[in-house]
């Protein structure tokens, strides 16, 4: 189970592109920038598993959704919390049915379902960042208001307190502008979250814009997973003693996904 994503990750599904992450008819109707070349995607994929497995977590590799090129984008699918897993539903017209599809798979691996978002309802996995008493849930084009009502209600029988933070149209998810880093420690953007928001956490503040972003892979223990040219932010946490895994992940982001897009936490502690 997950309460704070800066805990030690343990466990997680990912899903290594074959197929379909590379045929895609109609790229903007995917929000995908560019086609992804196929064996330098693997190659990387396969770094990002190996770099996690080292770590010393189970990762768990799914195959595809036939016709679902962002199904590779596993985190926007589930939520995962202390009591289950929450079955989301997709704010993007040809990712829906990718919420069926992992929620075989976490059912496969006992996981309870302790709730669904329902139309007309959207959530969106990168939109919310779990940090112990408190949820952080983005507003964003991907994500509506009634799937942030339905979401509220779920995560107040888990005594959590949600946060809501209102994303412009340019900016997919939240886990863009703010992720975890430790138990208490946040890093953000900003001029995205304001302060007031992250009121008792310990702050490090970015620029985002262009390829700094906040989304990275809080693997636990002060070690982390950072694309690797998001050098601002390489370069920061470096100097706060972080250690830094700088991994080449250039075919997802032509996909608009960042490292913390790629994985599916089921378990952290």
């Amino acid at each position: 189970m997950l309460r704070n994503e800066g805990d030690r990750l343990t466990r997680v599904v990912v899903c290594t592109p074959r197929v379909e992450y590379f045929d895609v008819d109609d790229l903007e109707r995917h929000n995908i920038a560019q086609l992804a070349d196929k064996s330098l995607a693997i190659r990387q994929h396969e770094t990002l598993k190996s770099r996690i497995a080292g770590f010393g977590s189970q990762v768990i590799d799914v195959p595809e959704l036939g016709d679902h090129p962002n199904s590779v984008f596993t985190r926007d699918t589930a939520l995962s919390t202390p009591n289950g897993y929450v079955r989301l539903r997709l704010g993007l017209d040809t990712r829906l049915g990718e919420e069926e599809w992992m929620s075989r798979v976490l059912d496969g691996m006992g996981e309870p379902c302790v709730g669904e978002i329902r139309a007309p309802g959207t959530v969106e996995g990168g939109d919310v960042v779990l940090a112990g008493s408190v949820a952080f849930v983005g507003r964003s084009i991907r994500t509506n208001a009634e799937g942030v009502a339905q979401l509220g209600v779920l995560l107040s029988d888990m005594a959590y307190e949600m946060r809501v933070v209102h994303l412009p149209d340019s900016v997919l998810h939240l886990d863009k502008a703010m992720m975890v880093l430790g138990p208490q420690r946040i890093l953000f953007c900003g001029d995205l979250v304001p302060r007031e928001c992250l009121e008792g956490f310990d702050l490090i503040e970015v620029p985002c814009g262009g390829r700094v972003t906040a989304n990275i892979i809080c693997l636990g223990d002060d070690e982390v997973i950072v694309e690797r040219s998001n050098r601002e932010v390489i370069e920061r946490l470096d100097a706060l003693g972080l250690v830094v895994h700088a991994l080449d992940l250039s075919e997802f982001v032509k996909g608009t996904g960042g490292p913390n897009c790629l994985i599916m936490p089921v378990e952290r502690e």
